[in-house]
């Protein structure tokens, strides 16, 4: 095959497993931004505050709850942590942000089959709590007392939009400025997560061109199910790391791994692994410092090689591994034709322009971050005559006269225009 057709298939496979998910992610961001919209994060804050199995519990339920980038999931730990939340309640917030949420299960069972699904779900709880059980082991008092300072000193960023106001469920159904809050989060999440999510979809349809043979060394295919196994849950993460593609955008690789002959524990170990890969530990490091950023990734890698080998042996057991052949590439890909998701993924664009045109019609841009944020709720700024919108005060004391300046220049220059 010459290199015009490697690109142009991978190409192509990269669109069809688009089109074979697009409902999915449309629907489980859509829901994911209801609850991230309508509880309000004060009550979050509160609730998880202090030490014991309580708070890991309660994070555990509102990681759950919330959006499934991992780049939210960790800015927003961060918060929790420097205002009470022990660091494994924090810890314990991620994990479940990252694998306890609607789109990731969903996405999953469409591609790969609800077995994974049900795994991503039993897993995240199992690192959950081996997490809980070996935190002491990877730092101690001190060390958290330091990274919590850290954490305090260093930039907050901005953060998704929280709804405000105190609305029952009933009225919020009703209410434009609810929903309004509901579309800047859906669009927030799209915003932070569209580059993964294309390149998780571009790297499954070129990783695909590879051969059998390539995949059956790398993955020891023919060996006996324990090595493959334990091998599997090694080198998943590795993958993941060198991937750089986080949350629901590692997905469409894991189908094309398992595909290729990767054993059900490196599957899940490559989807665990979405909170340690090269930009995650850069922002861990920034937020934390060195120290607690190399213990908590060590503690990490830990619980995903042994959550992914403890499913593995549970689901094993029950005879719940997808057995017989795998599922071949075209079989994955499948193609666009005249059936039920065809219809399906035309209400996933009337949702998604429905929620974007929203955010157009009541929305403005924070000129320091570039997010989507709603005028009757933003941080405002009068200068020079003219307001500007802000997601955080962080954005807000960014923002310098000079940029302001520059921006009603560019302005009227062309509004001067013919």
């Amino acid at each position: 095959m010459g290199v015009v057709d490697v690109i142009w298939h991978g190409l192509r496979d990269s669109f069809l497993m688009a089109w074979e998910v697009w409902w999915a992610l449309v629907l489980g961001f859509a829901i994911s931004a209801i609850v991230q919209a309508w509880v309000p994060r004060e009550r979050i804050e509160r609730a998880l505050s202090g030490d014991g199995l309580k708070p890991i519990a309660t994070a555990t339920g509102l990681g759950a709850a919330s959006s499934s980038c991992s780049y939210a999931a960790i800015a927003i730990a961060k918060s929790l942590f420097t205002k009470g939340a022990s660091a494994s309640s924090a810890l314990a917030f991620q994990f479940a942000s990252t694998n306890l949420v609607w789109e990731l299960g969903l996405v999953l069972w469409v591609l790969i089959g609800w077995q994974f699904a049900l795994a991503e779900y039993v897993g995240g709880i199992v690192m959950i709590v081996l997490m809980a059980l070996l935190f002491r082991a990877f730092v101690s008092p001190q060390l958290e007392r330091q990274a919590r300072e850290d954490a305090q000193q260093a930039d907050t960023g901005h953060q998704h939009h929280m709804a405000g106001e105190s609305m029952s469920w009933r009225e919020r159904l009703t209410s434009t400025s609810a929903w309004s809050d509901v579309a800047h989060n859906f669009r927030g999440d799209w915003q932070m997560l569209y580059k993964e999510i294309a390149i998780g979809f571009l790297l499954a349809g070129f990783v695909a061109q590879l051969g059998n043979g390539f995949f059956n060394g790398l993955f020891l295919t023919g060996s006996p199910h324990v090595v493959q196994a334990i091998w599997g849950a090694l080198i998943g993460p590795i993958i993941a790391v060198l991937s750089f593609v986080c949350s629901v955008g590692n997905v469409p690789l894991a189908a094309v791994l398992w595909s290729g002959g990767i054993s059900f524990a490196g599957v899940m170990a490559f989807i665990f692994a979405d909170l340690i890969i090269v930009p995650i530990l850069i922002v861990y490091r920034k937020y934390y410092g060195t120290r607690y950023a190399v213990r908590i990734t060590a503690l990490m890698f830990v619980t995903m090689v042994l959550a992914a080998l403890v499913i593995d042996l549970l689901f094993g057991g029950l005879g719940l591994i997808p057995g017989g052949p795998r599922p071949t590439r075209t079989d994955m890909f499948g193609s666009v034709s005249l059936n039920y998701k065809l219809a399906l993924n035309l209400l996933g664009v009337v949702i998604f322009g429905a929620l974007f045109w929203l955010t157009a019609r009541r929305g403005a841009t924070d000129p320091v971050c570039g997010m989507k944020v709603d005028r009757a709720k933003a941080i405002t700024q009068q200068i020079g005559g003219e307001t500007y919108y802000f997601c955080s005060e962080h954005c807000l004391d960014a923002f310098e006269p000079d940029h302001a300046h520059d921006l009603h220049q560019t302005s009227s220059a062309e509004h001067a225009q013919p």
